[in-house]
């Protein structure tokens, strides 16, 4: 019984339910190469005899697979050892256990390894990535909605340019709320087939917007810059269409094509639709186009724009410093942080880290840039807020002294008097 005790003592311990606990650190050594069994039997030969005289028909004994050595077990017992913690250099969650059951004719059945997870290592880089998208778009969202709410309370403010910019906020708080919907969506759930394609769909059409407005943002100031003479052939509605419509059409064949084309081999996959395919170009190919009319537009502009400084009697540095005032306005509007983004350099991980970081930074402040600009900084906007407070100052200030000398002249009048005594 000493013997019994010194293996029940090191090896296991039995529950209430039959299951064998194997809390030996041998028990749970994992190799790299196929465990021979005449190992096995030799590193549980003395748990074996135990275990024979104490169950001499009741018992299963020692067995290897390519994994790991199981080791000897009573009848209708499971046998419980802790999931390897690496295999071939691959690394799995050994906080798990792998288990096999003892059966009561002394046989072993299938050993079970589900539990036994890959663990896939998340770069550091890429989950400060995250993090500087989700507050820069926070951030974004909480600026473009104050913006958007300054152009709908003040009446004066309305004008076509400033709805243009208004639908360009829209755009940028929509594709940012779903983005954020988005990332909460994919952490949170493992079985999201429906909705996963309900809000991938979204976030491309909104983000697709996005780019678009900025198309019209720069197809406006070339209107109103270059070509003067067709400004009153393009109208609001002219805007929307471009605005909201179109890219709606491109959404829809992306989402027809995207249907009939498996992009994962894993049917369990659980937003398959995010995965980056050919019929993607169906959307990310108008973007580019868009851009580089952007940057045409812009070229166009600033050359309208020099020219005219040119004619000004003004020193050359306040030329250059105004010309390049314009611009530092103009690019955040056009989208043009999205062509210097395009490319990221590959050889070297540390500059690409850098890189990435960096386009993380402008491309999540893209919002807020053009809410500082186009509402926050702008003069229009400033005056108007400007005179709505000066004018809520001058009447809770004017409002007292109105009841005052109302009462006083209540307090000359015969009819007063009359009441006062009644």
């Amino acid at each position: 019984m000493g013997n019994n005790d010194s293996w029940q003592s090191e090896t296991s311990n039995v529950d209430m339910n039959g299951e064998q606990l194997i809390n030996n650190t041998n028990v749970g050594a994992f190799f790299e190469s196929f465990i021979n069994q005449s190992f096995c039997e030799s590193l549980y030969s003395n748990n074996t005899l135990v275990l024979s005289e104490e169950n001499p028909s009741g018992y299963c004994g020692p067995v290897a697979d390519p994994v790991a050595c199981w080791p000897p077990t009573p009848a209708n017992t499971t046998a419980i050892i802790k999931c390897l913690s690496e295999l071939y250099s691959v690394k799995y969650d050994d906080t798990q256990n792998a288990t096999r059951f003892c059966m009561w004719n002394g046989t072993w059945t299938k050993a079970n390894y589900s539990a036994c997870r890959e663990i896939i290592p998340v770069e550091l880089d890429v989950e400060t990535q995250a993090t500087i998208y989700f507050v820069g778009y926070t951030f974004g969202l909480i600026s473009l909605s104050v913006a958007v709410g300054i152009f709908i309370y003040y009446k004066e403010l309305r004008c076509l340019r400033n709805t243009i910019h208004m639908n360009l906020m829209w755009s940028y708080m929509l594709t940012y709320t779903m983005w954020i919907i988005t990332l909460i969506s994919l952490n949170a759930s493992s079985n999201i087939s429906v909705p996963c394609i309900f809000i991938i769909t979204l976030l491309h059409y909104f983000n697709t917007t996005t780019f678009f407005w900025m198309f019209v943002e720069g197809l406006y100031l070339y209107i109103l810059v270059v070509e003067t003479l067709t400004r009153e052939n393009f109208k609001l509605r002219i805007y929307l269409l471009i605005g909201w419509v179109v890219p709606m059409l491109f959404i829809a064949v992306w989402t027809i094509c995207k249907s009939f084309i498996s992009s994962s081999d894993d049917p369990d996959n659980t937003c398959s639709w995010f995965e980056y395919h050919l019929v993607d170009w169906i959307f990310q190919g108008p973007q580019v186009t868009v851009l580089l009319l952007n940057l045409i537009f812009l070229v166009a502009i600033m050359w309208v724009l020099v020219t005219k400084l040119r004619s000004a009697n003004t020193v050359e540095t306040q030329q250059y410093h105004k010309a390049a005032k314009a611009l530092l306005v103009l690019m955040p509007l056009l989208g043009v942080t999205y062509v210097i983004t395009i490319w990221a350099p590959t050889p070297d991980p540390s500059s690409k880290n850098i890189f990435e970081r960096a386009r993380a930074v402008l491309l999540s402040l893209q919002g807020f840039t053009v809410a500082l600009l186009y509402c926050f900084l702008n003069t229009e906007v400033q005056n108007a807020v400007r005179h709505h407070l000066a004018t809520w100052k001058t009447r809770r200030s004017l409002g007292p002294n109105r009841l005052r000398s109302g009462s006083r002249s209540k307090d000359w009048s015969p009819r007063s008097r009359t009441e006062s005594i009644r």
